[in-house]
């Protein structure tokens, strides 16, 4: 992860740098035993899904054993800490979401250094939230919803799966990028939201867009629009909110893997190249796509740079709005 004021070309240099010394054979012969992936969330959310999906091809393609572990705690930086201070040989590695890149904002004091301590391997997959209210909302596109609360300034509450969540720096976004004032109501993981969200009392939330499908085909959930700056595949008739006008508005969820930071250079070619491969696999594809997900598997470089942007975008977002980590 890069900090605000370190480059990518300085991030990939100290790489390069910190791989000197390392015999090519370690790359050559990589993975020279077990791998370990470390998903720092529950099971069964994204990261773990996706870790053990990616996971089980490198088993197949490496024929050495791939074990994800679930460390979750403190927004991921407790798995991310266990890596950072694995042994730097590339059998240990992390899968990150979106939120990965908020939390130097967030914390005032993390247990690692993004910039030096994680080395980006591979920018995976992206894809958007979806912006949904309840039914009894008298709103039917963004332009009703910020119509509707400009006329009541606070009164309007949206919910999010707790403090510096992707829901709530969209919601933040959103109040920045409207002129509105949406009031947030943190909660303790997104199951729970989604259940006051349904039942009414929170009226507006930017949900997961394989989550709110259903709830949206059964009229249980209104949606207004994606929060991508296109339309996303998996919902096309669903604009972008982008299109009311808020055209800085691009937000989307997305999966990365990093690895220790002094892993050598060739190692993580070499594996950000199979990645790739497995990524770019039909059936992993169509499920990613079922999951209104999109490919990316970038390079390292790449990843870095995005990092970058986003790391500097969520940074502008929770200053603004003044969200600490807890």
């Amino acid at each position: 992860m890069i900090r605000p004021g370190i480059t990518a070309g300085a991030w990939w240099c100290a790489a390069c740098v910190a791989s000197i010394g390392i015999p090519a054979a370690i790359a050559q012969s990589y993975p020279a035993g077990p791998l370990r992936i470390v998903a720092p969330y529950p099971p069964g959310g994204g990261t773990d899904i996706l870790g053990r999906t990616i996971g089980q091809k490198l088993n197949e393609r490496f024929g050495q054993p791939v074990v994800v572990e679930n460390r979750a705690g403190a927004n991921g930086t407790v798995g991310a800490a266990y890596v950072a201070k694995a042994a730097a040989d590339g059998h240990t590695l992390l899968i990150v979401p979106a939120g990965y890149a908020a939390n130097p904002a967030l914390y005032k004091s993390l247990p690692y250094d993004q910039a030096r301590d994680l080395a980006p391997v591979s920018h995976l997959a992206s894809g958007p939230l979806v912006l949904v209210v309840h039914p009894s909302l008298p709103v039917r596109t963004v332009q009703d919803l910020i119509a509707f609360a400009k006329a009541r300034p606070g009164e309007i509450n949206v919910g999010s799966a707790g403090n510096g969540s992707l829901p709530h720096l969209c919601a933040e976004l959103f109040n920045a990028a409207s002129g509105v004032k949406l009031s947030h109501i943190p909660y303790k993981g997104s199951g729970a939201a989604v259940i006051d969200v349904m039942s009414g009392q929170v009226p507006v939330y930017f949900m997961n867009i394989l989550q709110s499908l259903p709830l949206i085909k059964a009229g249980k959930l209104r949606a207004l629009g994606v929060t991508s700056p296109q339309r996303s595949a998996i919902a096309p008739d669903l604009p972008a909110i982008a299109e009311a006008g808020l055209k800085e508005f691009d937000m989307t969820n997305w999966y990365g893997m990093l690895a220790p930071g002094a892993t050598p250079r060739e190692v993580i070619s070499k594996l950000q190249q199979e990645v790739a491969r497995i990524l770019n696999l039909p059936e992993l594809k169509e499920r990613l796509a079922a999951d209104g997900m999109t490919v990316v598997g970038s390079t390292p470089e790449q990843f870095v740079e995005f990092l970058a942007r986003e790391t500097a975008k969520y940074n502008r977002i929770i200053h603004a709005a003044g969200i600490t980590g807890t």
